[in-house]
């Protein structure tokens, strides 16, 4: 019989104040440990791109883990917020102007120090994502992954009936061409209008900049989602944590 020369499928590396591959995913949200523990056996779990096995140990602060094929995040250390910025408070969490802060809204809320994914202008209000996870939130903010976000706009009015057409096929703004992925007028109001547009361009004041280009000022501006998070019903002012199943998804947006 000739000799087996195949090398033997390595261990899980074995992380220093790892712990139980279970507990982390138990106290991550997936379920009871017991739940956990037939996710893992039935192979539906991986670590660091390796099917998991029972008895696999882990570090939650960089051990990489997929449940189903989405990305699950395990270090209790992350937080991932939601905002809804109201009007007339500027981007940054420490002003040197005196002029309304996120630190004011935010305050002793949380207990670690986040910072914003991408900006909204001091006259512009909603979706504002926070997070201490700056790998996912250069990800977001990066081009090249394309996060698409919506805005729902009053501009003055009336919308010819091949705007839509224009904005998709695109315009020459003085830093280059910029085009929307979708464009729909909501309501008519007047001599305004409502509509909401989505891009995942990232430029400065780049929706109020279009609009303007077109002939269509921008009255107000309301960011309503980013990627798969979305505004909802969050009252202006308030701040909520974003739930497992959306950081999953913000994951997968980015293709992690």
């Amino acid at each position: 019989m000739r000799p087996d020369n195949r090398s033997p499928k390595p261990d899980a590396p074995v992380y220093e104040g790892a712990e139980r591959l279970q507990k982390v995913l138990a106290a991550a949200g997936v379920g009871s440990r017991r739940a956990c523990e037939d996710l893992i056996f039935r192979r539906r779990v991986t670590v660091d791109g390796r099917v998991a096995k029972l008895g696999d140990k882990v570090d939650p602060a960089t051990s990489v883990i997929h449940v189903d094929g989405e990305r699950l995040q395990v270090d209790i250390r992350l937080v991932y917020v939601a905002m809804n910025k109201p009007r007339g408070v500027v981007t940054t969490m420490a002003d040197d102007k005196g002029r309304n802060e996120l630190a004011d809204f935010i305050g002793a809320r949380l207990e670690q120090r986040v910072y914003h994914v991408g900006r909204l202008d001091a006259d512009s209000e909603g979706l504002l994502l926070l997070t201490n996870d700056g790998t996912l939130a250069h990800k977001l903010m990066h081009p090249s992954y394309q996060v698409l976000k919506t805005y729902l706009a009053e501009v003055v009015g009336p919308i010819p009936r091949n705007l839509s057409k224009r904005l998709l096929a695109g315009v020459e703004l003085e830093d280059g061409p910029v085009k929307v992925d979708s464009f729909r007028v909501v309501d008519t109001l007047g001599k305004s209008a409502q509509v909401e547009l989505s891009l995942h361009e990232g430029r400065k004041h780049i929706v109020r900049r279009l609009m303007e280009e077109v002939g269509h000022p921008v009255t107000r501006l309301v960011r309503t989602s980013i990627g798969p998070i979305r505004l909802g019903d969050l009252r202006t002012g308030r701040i909520r944590r974003l739930t497992n199943a959306e950081v999953a998804a913000l994951f997968n947006a980015v293709g992690d």
